[in-house]
């Protein structure tokens, strides 16, 4: 068995590869000025491989991935494992208007087709409860980092206020609270676009309370930032923010910042200068596990 990877997501695979006692190999990557790829594989592979490789930024990661795995396969590979800790397009599961495209089963089943077993943390999944449902993999495997997250809280508070964002959060908020027992509480939220929310915090006493934000993903990052300007008008004594998946696109870890968070973490499911959690035990032992 061999863990491979890509070069922008190296670290990552590399702490997979070293918490399962694999090898790891790089993936090379040649981009052609028409901005095709050159994508070169090991000229020998054991008959199981592990991609190692996180979805954000998907479109031209979907086409490595492509070109990887078919190649493997044609090498000779008999099972091959994506290790995706962010897993994109899931969000889209329904067609709100005519003709809008659902994405969420058409990247699902292109992922299976590819791969015989894939696993991810924490996906983004409204109206659909079970990953295979959404990616029909002879296994599909869902983890979380909530664990992680509150033993890494664990470590630097003694009794903070766990909140989530929006009514979404709340099944990421009471696992990271529930360990220790700490008080947790999440917002209503109304989206009219976006970066255009309005939040409800809930009826709890904020005034001189460490508050951690957490949720799974922070994209436009508008929901954290106007969480975190109302906690610090409920007089707050701090408010820091933790997620899983780090998109920060734009500015929005700067806004973040400026309306008021002391702190930003994330796991390093997605490479980001916020990241202070490592997925790889978490990662080996569902690997482990398969």
């Amino acid at each position: 068995m061999i863990v491979l990877g890509f070069e922008d997501y190296k670290t990552q695979g590399e702490r997979l590869a070293d918490a399962l006692r694999l090898p790891f190999t790089l993936v090379q990557r040649h981009r052609f000025p028409d901005g095709e790829y050159r994508l070169t594989l090991p000229a020998e592979l054991p008959q199981n491989i592990i991609f190692c490789y996180s979805l954000d930024r998907p479109n031209e990661k979907l086409i490595e991935l492509l070109l990887a795995a078919s190649s493997a396969r044609r090498q000779g590979a008999t099972e091959l494992t994506l290790v995706a800790p962010y897993l994109c397009y899931m969000r889209q599961d329904k067609a709100f208007h005519p003709g809008e495209v659902v994405s969420q089963p058409i990247i699902g089943s292109f992922l299976a087709e590819l791969f015989d077993n894939v696993i991810t943390v924490d996906p983004h999944l409204h109206r659909v409860h079970h990953l295979s449902q959404a990616v029909p993999a002879r296994q599909a495997v869902t983890l979380s980092a909530t664990a992680l997250m509150a033993e890494f809280l664990a470590g630097r508070f003694d009794n903070p206020l766990i909140l989530g964002p929006d009514r979404e959060s709340e099944q990421w908020v009471s696992e990271v609270a529930q360990p220790n027992q700490w008080q947790f509480g999440v917002c209503d939220k109304i989206r009219s676009g976006d970066r255009q929310v309005q939040i409800t915090l809930p009826d709890i006493d904020m005034a001189g309370r460490n508050i951690v934000l957490v949720d799974d993903v922070a994209s436009s990052g508008r929901t954290l930032t106007v969480a975190t300007e109302q906690c610090i008008a409920r007089k707050a004594k701090s408010v820091d923010v933790l997620v899983t998946h780090a998109l920060f696109v734009n500015h929005a870890k700067q806004e973040l910042l400026q309306a008021g968070a002391g702190h930003i973490w994330s796991t390093d499911s997605v490479e980001h200068d916020s990241n202070i959690i490592p997925l790889s035990p978490l990662l080996a032992e569902a690997i482990q596990k398969l």
